[in-house]
């Protein structure tokens, strides 16, 4: 999700959520995605993947913006649309399940991704994993 603002665009980037990323920034933001499901294409993915993770409904134009290769070897594919106005944090997220403490016998519940916030592309770049920053450039040049 991008918006235009007077300086430009800016992005919707989704932090994420439990012990290991808590005091983590630059570098392990992501854009809003998910695992494909059986019988789903990528589109649709990312359409539900989204509004699980946001609570916000993709709409308009949904601009394509290819594929990156992760450095775990994950494929992200993505689309851009534009939309303006709030985000809401902490974003309606599903939630996780995990032992913590470690080996404390305790499992917890921890939500997939834990606040959302736009971005310049400049700041997004710091931001986000490395791997996704493709995803800017070829934003920039479809805009």
């Amino acid at each position: 999700m991008f918006k235009r603002t007077s300086t430009g665009p800016e992005v919707l980037l989704a932090h994420p959520g439990g012990p290991f990323y808590a005091r983590k920034d630059d570098g392990c933001w992501s854009i809003p995605k998910g695992e494909l499901e059986e019988g789903e294409d990528g589109l649709g993915t990312a359409i539900r993947e989204f509004e699980e993770e946001t609570g916000i409904q993709p709409s308009g134009e949904l601009i394509p913006l290819g594929e990156v290769r992760q450095k775990a070897g994950k494929i992200v594919l993505a689309w851009a649309f534009e939309r303006s106005g709030d985000v809401t944090n902490p974003p309606p997220s599903n939630t996780f399940e995990l032992e913590w403490p470690p080996r404390s016998g305790r499992i917890q519940h921890f939500p997939e991704i834990d606040r959302v916030e736009f971005f310049d592309l400049e700041t997004a770049a710091r931001k986000m994993n490395p791997a996704q920053i493709e995803f800017l450039s070829r934003l920039l040049a479809v805009l």
